[in-house]
């Protein structure tokens, strides 16, 4: 009886949820019905405009802004009432106050009462590694940190309060997360990305996205997500941003596509397509990758929006259009949506009379301009484009520093340890030298305060860089510090002189803040004036503890192994100076894991995932997954729950995770799968699962995986998804098992 009750209030909730979920839908379709039935031609391409913040503040265009920032009424009045503008985003020269993004974003939908329809304004904004343009936000590690944890959760949270924080700043959507692969280290947006490998990025930016939008984006607690870039933009040849990129289709649909498809699944509402020319045809202008792979093939309901000036880019750098009109028609008629213009407001008037001359089809206005308004009733702005100012105690709370901090320490990754010289005792005195040691900007990296981040020392004055939390541990009588340039030998012989008067050296080395293409560089190598440090102080006999913080893999090899200790910490944002000293000495484990392949000279670039053929080249300085802990981890008894499998069958691993030191320790257990014989040459292996886990001391952990038998498909050479029979190697550790599907 119990149990059929329980069974009936299961039904009558789920119905219910069924029903809710029809009733808002139709509701939806009926309000973006009811707008396209009343709206003008005008008022219609007026909404698949999105403006920068710039174009309607105060000051010469198109960067010459007044400080502090101001809206302009006469911009902002020609732009929304005028034009019909219907989505503005951005920051101004740098972040804003909680109080001024309000009066902001309160401004600019008041001036929608001014128009026919009132249609609220949709507004955007770059929060790549938490809410980055407000002042007193969490600045978490940027995504590439955040993929070093392998930590789908701790993901999922980091995200849940970057929305909060943007909601508190009145802002409902944001241009995160990127799904776009990081398999070219020299390009300057890699640290934007999870990394190299497809499962782990498709799962982490699934998380991101859960945390973002979580079920309901009218929460005022959530935003809408938009993936980025679709699709390649990360893999020029050249390493340039926004140069050409050519991927095979079948690497694209066997490595680019999955990320993007299980973003999809997960419900993301935006996407930005990609700033570059893929295989030949510039992206913003590709009707069959848009249209047909996007939109139809991957069936993507929301919307496509542009990058910044990608529309006129196609005649400006491109050359595939004869100017700014025709740009317009390729674009809108390839299928993007919205139009990251950002300055030009000639724009509407142009598509007007695209749409007038028969050039574009209404057809063609009418489906971006219902995904605009889709997006838009998605985030609740009909019925509150702004919020209460009292709904957000949390801002920048200290529990959301603590998270903060626990990121960090979780995406620190220890590659090297030798003798044990990590943890530090507290009695350690120390020499701290290297231009990242006494730098926020070089811990947080481009798209933090401002678009280069490189101001973040006077923004965020209050944080601790690496050298003033070794001296919150140590005292500063323990604490000798010598600055260094970032590419000058200035001090490299007063460093080596105080080396003797220290027990160890601790040496931050990487890389000055850059976004996009201030990033682009020519060369993975240091700065000869880091290499030379590194050597030097190495040559003093004295243990050399190497911190990296940077945002790509920077070649190491010529002084790696004089290294006692390597510390990759990535980008790890406001809490990156007190995660790197807890794990210096002892405080957290170092719970990260390289999520790319960090190379050994500047032309072995190669991602673990690759042929056979290039293995007998493929030495990197470290393997995709490494990471060590400060205990000794033993895998023991893998075992699989058959030796012969059909397709419709699950493998069942099991595999035995020993922690035989004294401290507690952070494990990643990584899974991989080689499909020995296929009918096209396969990877050396590939990753399909993972699990984190926590042992105690001396703890033994049997982990279990269930790994679907359909997993192990492949791209096949007619671009369909094939399965065959044959061997596979199972892999976890050193060790292996070998299966059989007939």
């Amino acid at each position: 009886m119990f149990s059929s009750f329980r069974f009936l209030v299961f039904f009558t909730a789920l119905f219910a949820s069924i029903a809710t979920q029809t009733a808002l839908a139709s509701s939806r379709e009926q309000i973006i019905e009811k707008y396209l039935r009343n709206m003008t031609l005008s008022e219609k391409v007026g909404q698949m405009a999105l403006l920068t913040l710039h174009s309607v503040s105060k000051g010469d265009l198109p960067y010459g802004l007044t400080e502090p920032h101001q809206l302009d009424p006469e911009r902002l009045r020609s732009a929304i009432v005028e034009k019909g503008v219907g989505a503005i985003f951005n920051t101004g020269i740098h972040a804003m106050s909680l109080k001024e993004w309000r009066e902001i974003i309160t401004t600019i939908n008041g001036e929608t009462s001014q128009t026919r329809l009132k249609i609220p304004i949709l507004y955007g904004i770059d929060a790549v590694h938490g809410m980055n343009y407000a002042f007193g936000a969490t600045i978490f590690p940027q995504q590439m940190g955040l993929a070093a944890t392998w930590d789908p959760e701790m993901v999922e949270k980091v995200a849940a309060v970057t929305a909060y924080e943007a909601r508190a700043a009145f802002i409902p959507w944001v241009f995160t997360p990127t799904m776009d692969l990081g398999r070219n280290p020299a390009h300057s947006r890699f640290y934007e990305t999870f990394g190299e490998d497809t499962y782990l990025t498709a799962s982490l930016g699934k998380a991101m996205i859960r945390g973002l939008q979580s079920e309901n984006t009218a929460d005022h607690q959530r935003v809408g997500a938009t993936l980025k870039h679709f699709i390649g933009y990360t893999q020029p040849v050249s390493g340039k941003d926004r140069t050409p990129v050519y991927i095979p289709d079948i690497v694209l649909q066997e490595n680019f596509i999955p990320p993007f498809r299980a973003g999809i699944e997960a419900g993301a509402l935006a996407i930005m397509l990609a700033n570059c020319e893929l295989n030949g045809v510039p992206v913003h202008a590709d009707q069959r990758l848009i249209v047909g792979l996007l939109k139809n093939e991957l069936s993507f309901p929301g919307v496509v929006l542009s990058d910044w000036n990608s529309i006129y880019a196609l005649y400006e750098q491109y050359h595939v259009a004869r100017d700014k009109k025709e740009a317009i028609k390729l674009a809108i008629n390839a299928g993007v949506d919205l139009n990251m213009i950002p300055f030009d407001l000639d724009f509407v008037t142009m598509l007007k009379e695209l749409v007038e001359n028969g050039e574009v089809p209404m057809s063609r206005i009418d489906d971006a301009v219902s995904r605009i308004l889709g997006l838009k009733y998605a985030l609740g702005l009909f019925s509150s484009p702004s919020f209460s100012t009292g709904d957000y105690p949390a801002f920048g709370s200290d529990s959301f520093s603590e998270l903060n901090l626990q990121v960090a320490r979780a995406s620190m990754t220890l590659l090297k340890n030798k003798a044990n010289v990590l943890p530090l005792t507290r009695n350690t005195k120390v020499l701290v030298t290297g231009f990242a040691a006494d730098s926020m900007s070089a811990l947080n990296g481009g798209w933090t305060y401002t678009w280069l981040g490189r101001d973040t020392d006077f923004y965020a004055k209050e944080k601790n860089t690496i050298l003033e939390a070794i001296i919150n541990k140590l005292g500063a009588a323990q604490v000798e510090y010598v600055a260094t340039d970032y590419d000058s030998n200035t001090n490299i012989e007063k460093a080596v002189a105080a080396a003797s008067r220290s027990d160890v050296i601790i040496l931050c080395l990487g890389e000055l803040s850059y976004a996009e293409n201030f990033g682009n560089i020519d060369d993975l190598s240091l700065p000869k004036s880091q290499v030379e440090l590194a050597q030097r102080l190495a040559d003093t006999g004295k243990p050399v503890i190497l911190i990296l913080t940077e945002g790509r893999p920077r070649i190491i090899s010529s002084f790696a192994e004089d290294m006692a200790a390597i510390v990759m910490a990535y980008l790890p944002g406001n809490e990156g100076g007190n995660a790197a000293a807890d794990v210096l000495f002892g405080d957290a484990e170092p719970g990260g894991r390289l999520p790319f392949t960090y190379p050994r000279g500047p032309n072995g670039l190669g991602s673990y995932d690759h042929k056979s053929p290039e293995g007998y080249a493929f030495n990197p300085q470290f393997a995709f997954g490494a990471g060590l802990s400060f205990s000794e981890i033993e895998y023991t008894d893998l075992t699989v729950n058959k030796k012969e499998f059909t397709s419709a069958e699950n493998l069942a691993i099991t595999i035995s995770v020993h922690n035989k030191g004294g401290r507690k320790a952070s494990e990643i257990v990584q899974l991989y799968v080689s499909d020995l014989v296929a009918t096209i040459p396969p990877p050396v292996k590939r990753l399909r699962a993972y699990q984190k886990i926590i042992l105690d001391p001396g703890e033994v952990i049997k982990v279990t995986f269930l790994l679907p038998i359909h997993d192990l498909k492949f791209v096949d050479n007619n671009g369909r998804m094939s399965l065959e029979s044959g061997e596979f190697e199972i892999i976890i550790g050193d060790l292996r098992q070998t299966i059989i599907l007939r």
